[in-house]
Parts: structure tokens; sequence; C-alpha cells
């Protein structure tokens, strides 16, 4: 087990130097030149060629390509990724609180997920094409098809505007989790639970189920055998649910006003504030190749047949 889970993330360190080689490329391909866009967050009246080349220096854009990847990179393996070009702040002390915030409600979110999807998924196999099932789904599809934020503006108006229960935004208290959670967790849990519902659904005419039967065991305890089973097939999809909701965030954020990574990332990219940018694509793109193999080694954990070829 342990040379699998070696072998599977030693395969993702490739991965991560291509990511951070397309991040790094994200300010060389800017349509603004980046330190003429520093000179005019800093409020430069008039922007010249020689300050242009000025700043270019001191930002250390006039070196070769390589070099300027090889020092951003070792800078970056340590969180140090510069300085905001809008507020001359280290980015990292804008990135970290965010990217707090974000992981707070990524993390209520995948547990509502997950809950979500286990629950319905168990409880519609065991109606399998009954009245409930087919409400269930009809229901879920109907929802996984809104809009997030045309989803999120009826929550606000309902329960915010309406029934005065819970905030608009921010996230002052417990209650502030509620409404981009329920965002959130609705369109994902009603994809991921009707695979559990296959899977439920395919175990339960497998011949370990019928011989189960057979020597007298209970429902409740075959069905959580199936269950069982049918987690390995759902392991890797919980697994990357969590990079997803990173990203799935930025429109969340926006209407709920929550200070996580997609509000700080529209920010900086209405203002051009590329360090800020390439920050926050490395650490996103990062998330998915670490979180997809820590999945894999989790499918290997569940499924020894996974790690027969080592």
């Amino acid at each position: 087990m342990i040379r699998y889970a070696a072998r599977r993330l030693l395969t993702a360190v490739p991965l991560l130097l291509v990511i951070s080689f397309l991040a790094f490329l994200l300010q060389q391909l800017a349509p603004v030149d980046p330190a003429e866009a520093v000179l005019h967050a800093q409020g430069v009246p008039q922007v010249t060629s020689e300050l242009i080349a000025q700043k270019k220096a001191e930002l250390g854009l006039d070196r070769p390509l390589l070099r300027q990847y090889a020092s951003w990179l070792a800078s970056s393996v340590q969180l140090d990724f510069g300085l905001s070009y809008v507020t001359g702040k280290p980015v990292w002390s804008l990135l970290g609180p965010a990217f707090m915030h974000t992981l707070q409600l990524t993390a209520v979110s995948a547990a509502a997920i997950i809950l979500l999807s286990v629950a319905l998924g168990v409880y519609c196999a065991l109606r399998e094409d009954a009245w409930p099932d087919r409400a269930t789904r009809g229901a879920a599809f109907l929802l996984t098809a809104m809009p997030p934020y045309w989803l999120a503006a009826w929550l606000v108006w309902l329960f915010s505007v309406k029934l005065d229960l819970l905030p608009t935004s921010g996230m002052d208290s417990a209650a502030s989790f509620v409404l981009p959670t329920a965002v959130l967790a609705v369109g994902y849990a009603g994809v991921y639970f009707r695979v559990i519902r296959s899977s439920m659904i395919a175990g339960r005419n497998e011949d370990y189920v019928l011989y189960g039967r057979a020597n007298g065991l209970t429902e409740r305890a075959i069905t959580r055998r199936v269950l069982a089973n049918s987690l390995q097939v759902a392991v890797p999809m919980f697994g990357m649910a969590v990079p997803i909701l990173l990203g799935s965030t930025v429109v969340v954020e926006n209407v709920f006003a929550w200070p996580g990574l997609g509000n700080l990332s529209v920010k900086a990219i209405l203002g051009r504030d590329y360090p800020v940018i390439q920050a926050f694509v490395l650490l996103l793109a990062s998330s998915f190749v670490v979180f997809n193999a820590v999945s894999e080694v989790l499918s290997g954990l569940l499924n020894p047949r996974l790690r027969k070829d080592l």
C-alpha cells in the first residue's frame, strides 16, 4: 500500500510543475504590460517608457523568462507570491485569510453533499422506480438545472427578505453558512446521489447478496454491505468534490459577499492584479491534482484490486 500511495503521489509532481509554469505565463500573456499595470495601480499620473523600464528592472521582469520562472517557483513553494500590484501588500496576506474563509464554506458544503448524497442514494435505491424515487430524481434534476446565482437570489428573497430568518451576506455567524451551503450542496448532491443509487441497485443483484439472504442475514445488514461496496465507487467522486467546490464558490461568494477566494479573484481580475491571479490559479489547479491523487490512494486502500499491478 505504501508503494502504491508513493507512486500515485509522485505522478502528481510533473503535473504540478506544468501547472505552475502555465500559471506563471499568465502574467507574460497579459494584454497590458505588468510594469505598466503596477504604475497605473500606484496612481502614477503619466506613465512613460522610462518609468516602465525602471519598474521592470525593479520587479525582475527584464530577466530571461526561465530565470524569472525559477525565481517565482522557488518563492511560491514558500508561499511567497510577491506583492499585490493594487494594495502593495504580500499576496499571501490577502490570499491566506480568503482561502481559510473559502475552505470553511467548502468543508461545510462538502459534508452536506456527502450526507445528502448517501441518504438520498440509499433512500431511492431501496424504493427503485416507486413514486418516492421518481419524485426525488425529478426534484434533483430541476434543482441541478437551476443556475447557482438564480437559486441564490430566490433563497435570499424567501429566507432573508420575506421570512427574515437568515442573513443575506457576510460570515458573521453560523447562520451565514446556511444559504451559501444550500446553493452549493443542492446542485452537486443532485448529481452524486444518482451515482450511489445506481451503484446500490447494481450491487443488490450481486451473488453475495443472494448468498447473504440465503444465510438469513437481515435486510439492514445486507443494505449496509451493499452501501459499503457502493462507497468504493463514490470515494473518488467525493474526493474531487472539495477542489470542485473551491472553484465553484466564485459565483456564490460574490452573491453572498463572502470574503473568500472567489470574491478576491474577481477583484484581482478587474484590477489586473496579476500576482494575486497567478497565486489563485496555482492554488486552485494544484488542489485538483493533490485531491485527485489522494482520492486514488483512498480508492486503492478500499479496493485492493486497484493495487494488483504493483
